[in-house]
């Protein structure tokens, strides 16, 4: 059997896994540390009233509290068992949740947030093949593990949740793009003076997508309060992106891209698309050396697929708890990067290549 079909056939093993879900357990907030999170979403609603993986034309705003347990590891997420008692100890759960029925009234909850965080907001977006939960729990774990202070706003789209619905979700990240605009409309709006995107997988191409959207309707009000954009395993043609790029007149900074040629997902879908690499497995920077971008290579911190190592490792959540102040250090003194992190620096016109390395295999190499 052809490699190719080999990783075909564990994806599709891999959709009989249980997935996560929604549980709201309101008691779970006496045991747990609670983490909000304001919700912009182009789902669609299942009979339940939950956020299934339809698509929905119109943006839906909702709140979650979500009750992070203290007995866990910086970067796992458990989920509660499908038929048993959950364990607010253990399992993440959701203590409240609020549907907002329009616009001023997310945002007059959100600017009640903005103002106790300083007006900073974190809009995470999420990636290929996640559920509404998986979007939202994640988000809810970087922002518990690295002690994010600001406000968090997760954009959830229409993905799938199925490992073979790629074209499915492809096509969702485009049908997506003008509620992304909407929300970071509306977060701008309640106050934000500061906002920060982070996106993962195919999410980086949607976010990529929508600032170029923004760019060229001339929305300076939202251009100017992004401070910072973090592309997490980009899935992006990088012709594509280049010409995303060149479309916005001044890419926020920091701007930063976590790569690794590990990792699995990403070199399927460039074998998918006819092509050797993607922007998240990206290794010669001087295809992109004219942009004002700092890789970092994570490929040494590599767990299963290496599609999300940066969500998964201890270390590299630590870094980037630390972003903005070393991309400060590298705008500051391009010449000093020896010893700033542990890895290689290759610096190439405007872009910044960092080979990072585990502390510990830098001890052991000297």
């Amino acid at each position: 059997m052809k490699p190719i079909s080999v990783f075909l056939l564990t994806l599709a093993l891999a959709a009989c896994a249980p997935r996560g879900a929604i549980l709201v357990v309101p008691e779970a907030a006496k045991t747990g540390e609670l983490m909000t999170v304001f919700i912009g979403t182009t789902r669609g609603r299942s009979e339940a009233g939950d956020f299934d993986k339809s698509r929905a034309e119109t943006l839906s705003f909702a709140r979650y509290d979500i009750s992070i347990p203290p007995e866990r590891e910086p970067g796992e997420i458990a989920w509660p068992p499908a038929h048993g008692k959950p364990n607010p100890k253990t399992h993440f759960l959701t203590a409240a949740r609020t549907d907002f029925r329009d616009e001023p009234h997310f945002r007059a909850d959100l600017a009640t947030s903005l103002a106790h965080t300083g007006g900073e907001a974190i809009v995470f977006v999420h990636g290929f093949n996640n559920t509404f939960a998986e979007g939202t729990y994640r988000i809810a774990q970087m922002a518990h593990d690295l002690e994010i202070p600001g406000t968090i706003v997760h954009y959830s789209w229409s993905s799938a949740a199925e490992p073979l619905g790629y074209a499915h979700d492809r096509d969702s990240a485009l049908f997506a793009r003008d509620g992304l605009e909407g929300l970071l409309r509306e977060v701008e709006a309640a106050g934000a003076k500061r906002m920060i995107v982070v996106a993962h997988s195919m999410g980086s191409a949607l976010t990529m997508e929508t600032l170029r959207q923004v760019a060229i309707r001339g929305d300076k009000d939202v251009m100017e309060r992004i401070r910072g954009v973090v592309l997490i395993s980009p899935d992006i043609d990088i012709d594509v992106f280049r010409a995303q790029a060149h479309a916005i007149p001044k890419l926020p900074q920091p701007f930063v891209v976590f790569t690794s040629e590990r990792d699995r997902i990403l070199r399927l879908s460039a074998r998918l698309s006819g092509q050797t690499d993607r922007l998240g497995t990206l290794t010669d920077v001087t295809r992109v050396a004219d942009l004002p971008i700092t890789f970092l290579d994570v490929a040494a911190f590599n767990r299963g697929s290496g599609h999300f190592n940066v969500g998964n490792s201890p270390a590299l959540l630590r870094l980037l708890e630390r972003i903005a102040s070393v991309d400060q250090a590298l705008i500051a003194d391009r010449a000093a990067q020896t010893g700033l992190l542990p890895g290689v620096v290759l610096t190439v016109q405007n872009a910044t290549q960092i080979i990072l390395r585990p502390v510990a295999e830098i001890g052991t190499a000297r």
